[in-house]
């Protein structure tokens, strides 16, 4: 025993467990900063607050709704928060000593997918390519024009050519792929995003904030790379740190390899 906290033991034992606690509570929220998930948890935690302040008040009426809430709040957070647990769940996968133990493999369509982005930066052909992972985009799909081709950088390079019919929408790929053309993607709402970025920006950020995927832009006005993900965009990427990135996301089994699916926009 270290210390005595009133009738309270407190060991080394203890105070490991609310140090592991302490990290992995930190990690989480790290992890999820700045997306919609984190506003989500912040309404939950306010919602157990509020069931606490509850029971010390001895609001009978309230105490006995948020009793009998209890049942499935479990159950709603799964539910809420699926995508977080699937980008969770992948970021464990990517951890260097788990890829040392699974040999792993990237879809050959990165490479067709790297050199159509650098050879339209290089032009500064305006371009929007989401990279689908787990959270599937069917709605957005539908808004396109069926394609049914296999994925190339010369077909891609086509395609976001100013002077193509299709180069103003968006192209969705799927495995090895490409699906539609000329589909929509959903604008960010944040009011902190700078003023400056257009628009394929923020509908880089707009997907990126609703689901898993991986979102390349490539700027009509300076060439440059950029990589939204959970929220986040990541801008003046190289062809090399691009290439690694996506290597690094989309590292699978062989075996699984068909699993995955990939997804391009334009505007």
């Amino acid at each position: 025993m270290l210390f005595k906290i009133g009738f309270l033991s407190v060991t080394i034992i203890d105070v490991f467990d609310i140090i592991i606690v302490t990290f992995v509570f930190y990690k989480v929220y790290e992890f999820i900063k700045g997306s919609v998930a984190a506003r989500m948890m912040m309404g939950l935690i306010a919602i157990v607050l509020f069931s606490v302040i509850a029971d010390l008040l001895n609001l009978s009426g309230v105490s006995w709704i948020f009793s009998n809430l209890k049942t499935v709040w479990v159950i709603a957070f799964v539910i809420i928060f699926q995508p977080e647990f699937r980008r969770l769940l992948l970021y464990l996968g990517q951890n260097p000593i788990i890829q040392k133990l699974v040999k792993v493999d990237t879809p050959r369509f990165i490479e067709d997918v790297v050199g159509a982005v650098s050879e339209l930066a290089k032009k500064n052909f305006g371009a929007l390519i989401v990279l689908v992972r787990d959270t599937g985009i069917k709605s957005i799909v539908e808004t396109g024009l069926p394609i049914q081709a296999r994925v190339s950088q010369p077909l891609l390079l086509s395609i976001f050519n100013p002077r193509s019919p299709l180069h103003d929408g968006a192209v969705v790929i799927q495995g090895d792929l490409i699906l539609a053309a000329k589909c929509q993607l959903p604008l960010t709402q944040n009011p902190k995003i700078d003023p400056a970025l257009g628009m394929r920006h923020r509908a880089a950020l707009g997907l990126s904030e609703q689901t898993d995927a991986m979102v390349l832009v490539v700027s009509e006005e300076t060439g440059m790379l950029s990589l939204a993900e959970h929220g986040v965009l990541t801008r003046g990427l190289t062809e090399e740190g691009l290439q690694k990135r996506l290597q690094e996301a989309y590292a699978i089994n062989h075996k699984d390899r068909k699993k995955f699916s990939f997804a391009g926009f334009t505007n």
